[in-house]
């Protein structure tokens, strides 16, 4: 049996989601194309490479299969491109719901600011530096658990290929980019990644140095997206108990602070500077 894939073929799917029912439903056709190509579940996982649990998993819903199975079991069932096709909906379905509910509003905004003070934004983040973070996260993520988290953070960073490109605004705390979160080698390929993607022409990048006497940020990160229609959706760790606001009155308090932060932060040139300085102490 080909075990390629096979250590990570899906990741299971709460009854309580409500992407459970699209999941169910894919299920429910890849197992009707299997009883009309009159092949069993132990015949069908030989075909393509997969084990007789998974593949019961996936057929009842439980099991949210991946790209590379619903490619396979096109191929083996002569499906036609028909199982291919829910490659999209199970794409989104194996991220956990919060986080398919802030990709979709990063999707549609034309504006993000944000400032960090314990660590990257998801957005900046390499896949290594995310997976160190969920790793230490207490009480324990499953291996499972990890894999997912960390499949989600990326997928997240197709907004910097979006077009029109929307206007990204990050100041992260100084302490962000030296603690050295998974490692020292781990770090440096981050800092690398925050210069490169601080010479995107749509992306600014503000460090707050450590040293500031002054400093509006002190009750927590902030952020705030903007949407072609004038409305916006913000939240911060010290305002309204840390819940999503969008009401005007509520929006401008929040863009107020981070105003501020941007100000009493570094230039984005002194900011880059001071990367490229941290990379090379590292």
């Amino acid at each position: 049996m080909n075990s390629e894939g096979a250590d990570e073929p899906g990741w299971d799917v709460s009854p309580e989601d409500e992407i459970a029912p699209v999941v169910e439903s894919t299920g429910r056709q890849i197992k009707l194309w299997r009883e009309a190509a009159g092949m069993r579940v132990a015949d069908f996982g030989e075909a393509i490479g997969y084990g007789e649990d998974l593949i019961r998993k996936v057929e009842r819903g439980a099991r949210i299969p991946r790209a590379e199975f619903l490619d396979r079991a096109d191929e083996a069932l002569n499906a036609g491109g028909r199982i291919r096709a829910f490659r999209e909906d199970m794409e989104k379905a194996r991220y956990p719901k919060k986080v398919r509910e802030l990709k979709m509003l990063e999707e549609r905004a034309v504006e993000l600011v944000a400032y960090g003070d314990h660590n990257l934004h998801g957005l900046l983040q390499t896949e290594e530096y995310a997976r160190a973070l969920f790793e230490m996260r207490q009480p324990a993520y499953s291996r499972d658990e990890v894999e997912r988290a960390v499949s989600a953070r990326m997928a997240r960073q197709s907004i910097f290929e979006r077009e029109p490109a929307p206007a990204l605004i990050f100041v992260q705390e100084e302490v962000t980019l030296r603690r050295p979160l998974g490692g020292r080698m781990v770090l440096r390929r981050q800092l690398e990644r925050l210069l490169e993607v601080g010479q995107l022409r749509n992306v600014t990048i503000q460090v707050m140095p450590t040293d500031r006497e002054e400093h509006a940020g002190m009750q927590g990160e902030t952020q705030v997206l903007k949407f072609e229609d004038g409305t916006a959706v913000g939240r911060s760790e010290g305002a309204f108990n840390s819940r999503p606001v969008s009401e005007p009155r509520q929006l401008r308090i929040l863009e107020l602070r981070h105003g501020m932060i941007r100000a009493q932060a570094l230039t984005p040139r002194e900011s880059a500077a001071l990367i490229e300085q941290m990379l090379g102490e590292t």
